[in-house]
């Protein structure tokens, strides 16, 4: 994984993410989702080479907080809840710009609960990996122009945005976040009175 990261990061590989550029507008159809326990860990999370330094704490808030501000607009009348474990990060330095300008990175993995079931959606944790996007202040470099904190606010907002968007594509294809979905199965066999 450390490989990915500093790959990323050297390359500057950019996937273009609109961060919380859309938290103004009616959130898009999730069927009956809403957000229960927002739960972020960062146990075992790898710094990325050339990287600034975040403490676990300040990994988890940053990302806890994007998250409840995209998915706290949801109002369904089911609740899921969002298990999500930091893997990795590079936290951009300041570089030469336009020739050592290395990208910021966050990767981490989500597991989606459905309270009524009592169990998870995906059985293997989705990874979800984003950079930075490109804007006037990132171009040259985020190092160069962004805080560490501003930083990680920016990835912990574009890692919202790609949850959502994973989870509009799993409601399309599966159905997660329909009635008949979330019941399937938990309803009494039908007895027969002869």
């Amino acid at each position: 994984m450390l490989r990915v990261i500093a790959l990323l990061a050297c390359f500057g590989l950019v996937s273009a993410c609109t961060g919380a550029g859309d938290l103004d507008q009616p959130p898009v159809p999730l069927g009956d989702f809403s957000l229960g326990h927002n739960i972020v860990v960062a146990p075992k999370v790898v710094k990325g080479p050339v990287s600034r330094t975040a403490s676990e704490a300040e990994l988890t808030e940053a990302l806890k907080k994007a998250i409840a501000d995209r998915f706290d607009r949801y109002q369904g009348d089911k609740q899921y809840h969002f298990g999500v474990s930091v893997e990795g990060y590079v936290l951009a330095q300041p570089g030469v710009p336009l020739v050592l300008s290395p990208k910021s990175v966050l990767i981490v993995r989500l597991t989606v609960w459905d309270d009524a079931l009592g169990k998870k959606l995906n059985d293997e944790p989705k990874q979800i990996t984003v950079l930075e996007e490109i804007s006037g202040e990132t171009l040259i470099g985020s190092g160069l122009t962004q805080t560490a904190e501003e930083q990680l606010r920016n990835l912990s907002e574009n890692v919202s945005k790609s949850i959502e968007r994973y989870l509009v594509r799993q409601q399309d294809k599966e159905g997660w976040f329909t009635r008949q979905a979330a019941t399937a199965g938990t309803a009494e066999p039908a007895v027969v009175v002869q």
